[in-house]
């Protein structure tokens, strides 16, 4: 089956952010997520998946480990297991990106206070 955010499982996470599982299983999950502007995640790590978001549309910040790095739509940066990290959408516009977990984070995320 050909997949899509169109005929995907949608979820809203936060007070208004998206997500569309586009591929779901215990070893693999890949996520399609819009962030609107000016929202942001809690900071927290995952015991042990480890994590791609790769940026489609706009621009996403992650504050990695305490160090800032700003990721332009058709990059993306690599979250290993057990690193502290946060997404945030600072720019003036929606962001868009995909989230890549191996294995899922499903019972795997431990949050953290700022």
């Amino acid at each position: 089956m050909i997949v899509s955010k169109e005929n995907a499982e949608h979820y809203l996470w936060g007070d208004d952010c998206d997500g569309w599982h586009l591929l779901k299983s215990p070893t693999l999950s890949v996520i399609h997520e819009r962030m609107p502007a000016g929202r942001e995640e809690q900071r927290h790590y995952h015991s042990a998946a480890q994590q791609f978001f790769f940026v489609l549309s706009g621009e996403l910040s992650m504050e990695l480990e305490g160090e800032l790095h700003r990721i332009p739509a058709g990059k993306g940066i690599p979250i290993p297991a057990r690193s502290r990290h946060q997404a945030r959408n600072d720019s003036q516009s929606d962001t868009e990106f995909l989230m890549v977990s191996e294995p899922t984070t499903r019972g795997d995320r431990v949050n953290l206070e700022y």
